[in-house]
């Protein structure tokens, strides 16, 4: 009995100790990654009266799979890491704004209707949020298709679900941020490219007109007529990355691998084009762009004023260190961080070390068992009854 007892002991003990591995993995590892993030801070004011501060956090990339490519495993377990991740995030920093920069989905651009409505209710179960937390999600390639794939049901059925247009400024707390559809930002005069580039035209002059960048008395006087902004450069937030030739200045543990570094961009594919970039940038004259598309981190400074900063994939998928950006934004200024979540090479490290260390255990266990059960039968073989 003895010999027994030990054997469901040292069963409940491995049992108690693997779940206690499965349950860090899979779910409390991603509280002391977070936890060491923190909102940036801002320098304080000379004028000494208080300045609104708005948290925005970023992430991009997060490709859900749909019902046409990937495992039905590995569309769990992807989902279920960017759910804890997502939530700890919401649970631990609070935003009040989450950006997430394009290609929510992996088949938007070939889903039906179906598998598109399943595809939402995934999204909206991982990407859950309160109340005092609002979700603005940009659209990318993957979610309506490059320029070639996209039509007017597929932008529109994205539009309805995420509550959004094509080009549009959105303000908080004094600060504007102008959300861009940059797979419409072809240039060749489709009707849907020609519809976004005239409503950023439009913007453009209701921001400069909002700003006083106008001199001339008959422009001011058009200004009457305009949308009015508060009086602060644009944020710019798209998809596409603004034209650059590579990845080849790019640095950090996020940034490209080495050996793709130094690909060239192809234009309207990887990077928007010179000419829709040099657009943009003489139109509004941002103080940030934040972009995604390539799943790794970059800064550039385009014409020696304008910083871009890439978003890395938020996905376990496209990359094995997956992060975020948090913002500190006031109308006058702004300040970014970097929050990484936990590398999947160590988690599978520390299940395989786990998976080890309960094999050889077992085999312990089992080989003192067997003896302990010869050392019984010889006691017992010597106290047979006459």
């Amino acid at each position: 009995m003895t010999v027994l007892s030990g054997r469901r002991s040292f069963a409940i003990v491995l049992v108690v100790c693997v779940s206690c591995v499965f349950i860090f993995c899979e779910y409390l590892i991603y509280f002391p990654a977070i936890l060491q993030c923190s909102w940036p801070e801002t320098d304080h004011p000379d004028s000494g009266k208080p300045v609104p501060i708005l948290h925005a956090l970023f992430l991009s990339d997060t490709h859900l799979l749909g019902a046409i490519r990937g495992h039905w495993f590995d569309k769990l377990r992807r989902e279920w890491q960017m759910e804890r991740a997502f939530q700890t995030a919401l649970l631990l920093l609070q935003p009040e704004l989450v950006f997430i920069l394009g290609d929510v989905f992996d088949e938007g651009k070939w889903s039906s209707t179906k598998d598109w409505d399943d595809d939402v209710r995934r999204f909206r179960q991982i990407f859950r949020h309160p109340s005092d937390t609002e979700l603005i999600v940009l659209v990318g390639n993957h979610d309506i298709g490059f320029h070639y794939e996209m039509d007017s049901f597929k932008l529109q059925r994205f539009e309805d679900v995420f509550n959004i247009t094509s080009a549009m400024i959105m303000t908080k707390k004094g600060v504007n941020f102008l959300l861009v559809n940059s797979v419409a930002m072809h240039g060749d005069g489709c009707p849907i490219c020609q519809a976004v580039e005239n409503e950023l035209f439009r913007l453009s002059e209701a921001l400069n007109c909002s700003m006083g960048s106008f001199q001339s008395s008959t422009a001011r006087e058009h200004c009457h007529d305009t949308q009015q902004f508060p009086s602060s450069p644009p944020i710019i937030l798209q998809h596409y990355p603004l034209f650059r030739t590579s990845d080849a200045n790019c640095t950090g543990q996020d940034a490209a691998p080495p050996e793709q570094r130094h690909l060239l961009f192809k234009e309207q594919y990887d990077v928007l084009s010179r000419e829709a970039s040099q657009k943009l940038l003489w139109w509004f004259q941002p103080r940030l762009i934040l972009s995604g598309h390539t799943h790794s981190a970059c800064e550039v400074i385009h014409e020696n004023k304008y910083p871009e900063i890439s978003v890395p994939s938020f996905s376990w998928r496209n990359r094995n260190n997956p992060s975020f950006i948090l913002g500190t934004f006031s109308s006058t200024n702004f300040f970014l961080s970097k929050c990484f979540l936990p590398e999947e090479s160590s988690v599978v490290a520390i299940y395989c070390a786990t998976a080890m260390a309960a094999m050889l255990l077992l085999l312990a266990h089992f080989h003192l068992f067997k003896g302990s059960l010869q050392f019984t039968s010889c006691l017992m073989g010597k106290h047979k009854p006459l």
